[in-house]
């Protein structure tokens, strides 16, 4: 990853930290979005875990720019330690163009992986089959954020590289609405995956209209968190 891709994630990030109404609940939001402890973080600045606890809840006066910044920087050195997959998640979806809270990943992959697999890595369940065997990456979205905030343009650009993906829906209820929201796209991906409901809970007429589009329907009734990481660990 380019130097100037994370500095572009540091400063989008310490921006939306200083500019919120609540900078210390911004500042938690990312800390948990990269799964740093507080203490960890503590740690990385050099101070007590009560000061970034006390930033966080508001007890303290809201931080300054430069705290905010040593901050985010503590935040991404103690991802790149680890690996950097945050960072690098967050990367692919910033050069997307996307705000985080609509695309939570968004990823191409190096082969095509079969769909058995991609589905078996999520603890996800077919519903429809369709010809489509393989995907060649996938996309993850907040369905309420993008149905409320994205046109009709930028609907596609979900799609990334390529349409043979898979599209991983959060935030349903039954599926009637992202089903219906696909039959005016064309091509159509590969897979849907409608997270967060199981089977019963799918969307009656859902199924058939995934058969007649030609795409594969499966269901993940999984932690979105969980999710994510599975997806993580994808090679």
């Amino acid at each position: 990853m380019a130097r100037g891709q994370r500095a572009q994630l540091a400063e989008k990030m310490a921006g939306e930290i200083a500019l919120s109404d609540d900078p210390g609940g911004t500042l938690r939001k990312w800390r948990t979005d990269f799964e740093v402890a507080q203490t960890e973080l503590a740690e990385e600045l050099s101070v007590s875990p009560s000061v970034v606890s006390d930033y966080e809840s508001g007890r303290r006066e809201n931080p300054g720019i430069g705290v905010v910044k040593r901050a985010v920087e503590a935040i991404l050195d103690i991802d790149d330690r680890r690996g950097g997959g945050h960072i690098r998640q967050h990367v692919r979806v910033l050069s997307a163009g996307f705000d985080a809270d609509i695309v939570l990943d968004l990823r191409e992959y190096q082969t095509a992986m079969p769909l058995d697999r991609f589905y078996e890595a999520l603890g996800a369940t077919e519903i429809t089959g369709s010809a489509g065997e393989t995907v060649s990456g996938h996309t993850v979205i907040d369905s309420i954020e993008a149905i409320s905030r994205l046109s009709s343009e930028e609907f596609y650009r979900l799609y990334g590289q390529s349409t043979n993906r898979a599209l991983v829906f959060t935030n349903v209820t039954s599926g009637e609405g992202h089903t219906i929201a696909l039959r005016v796209l064309d091509p159509t991906p590969t897979a849907v995956v409608l997270h967060g409901i199981d089977r019963e809970h799918v969307w009656e007429h859902a199924p058939e209209l995934a058969r007649i589009d030609g795409y594969s329907l499966a269901v993940c009734p999984g932690d979105i968190d969980d999710t994510l990481g599975s997806l993580r660990e994808l090679p």
